[in-house]
């Protein structure tokens, strides 16, 4: 197995804050792992795989939902043979079709090394207190 370096999983957490940030979902479900699981606070249970978050995703999308912003703030990065844990602090502010919202969370990323690559098999995000 590889450790991967902390500089890559920080690249990695970068590019999907940023395809979130951009409401880009075909790149940001590229990195995740077709099986990886979702828990969420808002929703009442762990979404099973990238599939079902998809199709959550594309039914908040067609209810005229974007994000305008996404900032990442205070990383931590967890390397360990074959993957590693990021964890930081994410302010969101999203347009709806109910009107603006904005929110502070925090969010864990759990990476696994697949060749070359980082891809994300787990998303946590929980409220900030």
């Amino acid at each position: 197995m590889t450790t991967p370096d902390p500089a890559a999983v920080e690249a990695a957490a970068a590019a999907i804050v940023d395809a979130f940030a951009a409401t880009d979902g075909q790149r940001y479900f590229a990195a995740f792992s077709p099986d990886a699981t979702f828990v969420f606070h808002p929703e009442p249970r762990r979404l099973e795989n990238r599939a079902e978050y998809e199709r959550l995703w594309e039914g908040w999308v067609a209810d005229g939902w974007r994000v305008t912003s996404c900032t990442s703030s205070d990383p931590r990065v967890q390397v360990f043979d074959g993957g590693a844990v990021f964890s930081h602090t994410v302010d969101t502010s999203v347009e709806t079709s109910d009107g603006p919202e904005s929110y502070r969370e925090r969010e864990t990323i759990v990476f696994v090394v697949d060749g070359d690559e980082l891809v994300a098999v787990h998303e946590h995000l929980s409220p900030f207190s």
